[in-house]
């Protein structure tokens, strides 16, 4: 698929008022695409709206129930959803809790996107030519191990320098499960890494706020470069060929980490999420 193939499409970015998801979705509306701009702050998401001329959907994913009400919103504005970007995520340096029960990270890097992609589903399968699911991971999976008894990290003193690769692994195994039970509907799904981004994804912690500082800026890769891999999901010619995949940045890659290779506990950690979010039985309904 060329780019010109994604004009007509209908595009939800999740995470899209700065960094990555603010750049993806500038590319997207500058394709042709009608974009529909999701993020936490009000004001920054209607502006990067305003800016590209899409829609603002403002939702808080430390809230399941504003997942449901966006997703409600979003089957109600638009016909069709041809791309669903979970590009949203945060990291933690302190244990949060969510109003769901929930450890924050665990909440907003996994079920969070997981409720909204499951509550899409339908809408995904319907679209010409099948719908696409294309998660942000980070290639910090590497180094991290999931306990499916202990999702929350109750049971050890809360470090975010586990708890994000941990969610980030749960995209992998997301993506990868997504893909198995979305055979046959049309629907396909791939994960990837964007390279090392200045954004505020960490602006809860200190080393990301020096990150994001002049200093980091000038040494790590733009939110331009971070949302190349995206773009080129998008709108590559045979998705299906990688469904279920890992790409780190625009290269398939296989997963390093043995975990994320084990499609049992791909299966176990889907079914876990069902139970935590109601919903998510992986076929279009």
């Amino acid at each position: 698929m060329a780019d010109s193939a994604l004009r007509g499409k209908t595009v939800v970015i999740t995470g899209a008022s700065s960094g990555i998801g603010a750049e993806a979705a500038r590319r997207f509306a500058e394709l042709g695409g009608t974009v529909a701009v999701v993020g936490r702050s009000p004001e920054k998401t209607a502006a990067v709206a305003r800016r590209i001329g899409g829609r603002a959907h403002v939702a808080d994913y430390g809230r399941l129930d504003d997942v449901r009400r966006l997703a409600a919103d979003l089957l109600a504005g638009y016909e069709r959803i041809d791309i669903l970007a979970n590009n949203a995520g945060a990291i933690f340096t302190s244990r949060t809790v969510s109003s769901d029960g929930h450890e924050m990270t665990f909440q907003v890097n996994h079920l969070a996107p997981f409720l909204l992609t499951n509550l899409l589903l339908a809408r995904l399968a319907a679209a010409p030519g099948g719908g696409r699911v294309i998660n942000t991971g980070s290639a910090v999976y590497r180094r991290a191990r999931l306990d499916l008894d202990d999702l929350d990290g109750t049971r050890r003193p809360f470090r975010g320098q586990q708890a994000y690769p941990a969610s980030k692994l749960a995209t992998i195994l997301f993506t990868r499960e997504l893909a198995r039970r979305t055979g046959g509907t049309g629907i396909t799904a791939v994960a990837f890494h964007p390279g090392v981004i200045a954004t505020d994804l960490g602006r809860n912690s200190p080393v990301f706020r020096l990150m994001n500082s002049w200093l980091g800026k000038a040494v790590l890769s733009s939110p331009r470069r971070g949302a190349e891999p995206l773009l080129h999901l998008a709108a590559v010619d045979d998705l299906q060929a990688v469904n279920g995949g890992y790409f780190n940045r625009l290269k398939p890659e296989n997963p390093a980490n043995k975990q994320a290779r084990d499609p049992g506990l791909a299966r176990r950690l889907w079914e876990r999420s069902a139970e935590l979010t109601g919903c998510g039985n992986g076929q279009p309904n």
